[in-house]
């Protein structure tokens, strides 16, 4: 009887809010909470913890009101294979609302899952915080930005939003690794439209303000984009195989029947001869890597910038590029944000780095200056010198001043930097230069446009060209395009044993 019994109320518990409620998530283009956790683990592996636990508010009849699971799901299973933990917040159960009890779960989830060692997902899908609980509502957000904040760079945080996500709320996700979003059901703010409004008189849709696009787009806050929770999902499961568990583990190892010795004659014709041609760095990424499987993060978002991961030889390696088609693959403000965290969380989980440079400086501009494009350029500057992984750069076309720096020279801890041979690296292009050093001889020449023209080969056969920086040791080798997988694989290899620390320190200065 006993058993009939507790059947009959964990089956009640995973009615969540009845199937009226469950009828109008779906009717809303939405999952419930453990529809997602269905889709995201291995079938049968995802157990469930602290079904039981409800509210204990008694404040405006709240003792009445019956909350199943207190509006949350817990608990851990496989992706893969391989143990992960998530949460998942109930729409149905007070609109997924967060009380003190719904925040005891997420934070006994999040302390598992440092034991262990593990990943952690989280889906939220919630109208905030729980009016009726008051204070108690707040501090459990505050623990749980607290965990956020501890297991950061210890092991994987995945947040989801495949709901409304506002107010306080929007800090747990902010704290974590990546942010993955939904099209047309996934809201972001701190204030809604109602409350912008009143306050400044701007009116704003919820989607315009908050939504999918907007962050991937716009704001930078998210990572990826889907149309549907299922390509959503099956996306987070793909993330997952690029990292490894906690950060005293090496990314999973995928065995690969793409030769490491693949010659590639197109990459000896890719980058065109007028320096000025924009080409796209995407083509060469898929080309080195194994298989051509290129996994990037923040495709929308300051896209001058490439950051992702792609596999070498069976190993996880996280890839920052200049993108020669849009802003003529300037470093400017979102773009240093962009790179600066992801070389962060490659470093923080083993992940090692390759560079891939044509990159004429930073952007010009009283915008971009008066932005802080000085403070924001730094933290690249910074993430690179604190990295520890390690770190190859390819310099593929233009390395021109700061932004050569910026891109991991041999100078912020480059393990190797190789060059193809049309490389230029120099303190500016040799057009501008060739204005400043020459400026006399072409004003006083005959014909000044030859004249210039003769000086800006003169400075980049004197100074721009590859070789210059390789007979100094800045260069490690000059390449054969063609050969440049064949190249990156082994200097991986090399570097695989890798031992580097840093002087000890409670944190750095410059805050990301």
């Amino acid at each position: 009887m006993k058993v009939e019994k507790l059947v009959e109320a964990k089956e009640q518990i995973k009615l969540g809010g009845g199937e009226k409620r469950i009828e109008k998530q779906h009717n809303a283009g939405k999952h419930t909470a453990r529809e997602r956790l269905d889709l995201l683990f291995d079938e049968g592996s995802f157990i469930e913890i602290d079904a039981f636990v409800t509210h204990r508010c008694t404040n405006f009849d709240m003792e009445n009101v019956e909350a199943p699971a207190d509006g949350i799901v817990t608990g851990y299973g496989t992706v893969n294979g391989r143990l992960v933990f998530a949460y998942a917040q109930d729409f149905t159960v007070l609109g997924g609302s967060l009380g003190e009890m719904h925040a005891a779960k997420i934070c006994k989830v999040q302390e598992m899952a440092m034991k262990m060692g593990a990943p952690i997902v989280g889906f939220n899908d919630s109208g905030g915080a729980r009016i009726q609980e008051g204070v108690d509502a707040l501090s459990g957000y505050g623990k749980i930005f607290y965990r956020n904040t501890l297991a950061s760079g210890v092991i994987p945080q995945i947040s989801v939003i495949m709901g409304p996500s506002a107010g306080g709320a929007v800090y747990s996700p902010a704290l974590t690794d990546f942010i993955f979003m939904v099209e047309k059901t996934s809201m972001m703010f701190i204030t809604g439209p109602q409350v912008i409004k009143t306050v400044t008189g701007e009116e704003v849709s919820q989607e315009e303000l908050g939504g999918a696009m907007t962050h991937n787009r716009t704001s930078g806050v998210a990572h990826f984009v889907d149309a549907s929770e299922e390509e959503c999902i099956e996306r987070i499961k793909r993330l997952l195989s690029f990292l490894p568990s906690n950060n005293l583990e090496d990314p999973p190892f995928i065995e690969t029947e793409d030769d490491i010795n693949r010659i590639e004659d197109k990459l000896n014709e890719i980058v065109p001869e007028n320096p000025n041609k924009p080409y796209d760095m995407k083509e060469i990424i898929t080309t080195i890597a194994d298989d051509g499987d290129f996994f990037e993060v923040q495709p929308y978002f300051a896209q001058n910038m490439i950051v992702g991961f792609i596999r070498l030889n069976g190993s996880t390696v996280g890839v920052i590029a200049n993108q020669p088609k849009v802003l003529a693959g300037c470093l400017d403000i979102n773009a240093s944000d962009k790179a600066g965290r992801f070389i962060r969380t490659c470093d923080a989980y083993n992940i090692p780095i390759l560079n891939l440079v044509d990159v004429p400086g930073f952007l010009p501009g009283t915008e971009q200056e008066y932005g802080g494009i000085i403070r924001h350029g730094a933290k690249m500057l910074y993430a690179y010198s604190e990295a520890t992984v390690p770190k190859v750069t390819l310099i593929v076309r233009k390395a021109y001043g700061g932004a050569y720096l910026a891109m991991c020279s041999k100078d912020l801890g480059a393990d190797q930097v190789f060059a193809w041979p049309n490389a230029e690296i120099a303190v500016m292009g040799p057009d501008g230069a060739a204005n400043i050093i020459f400026k006399k001889d072409i004003k006083n020449a005959e014909d000044p446009i030859e004249m210039r023209a003769e000086k800006i080969e003169e400075y980049r056969d004197t100074v721009a060209n590859p070789y210059i920086a390789a007979s100094r040791g800045f260069v490690d080798d000059v390449i054969v395009p063609s050969t440049t997988r064949q190249r990156l694989v082994s200097a991986f290899d090399m570097l695989q044993s890798k031992r580097e620390n840093r002087p000890s320190k409670k944190h750095g200065n410059i805050p990301l």
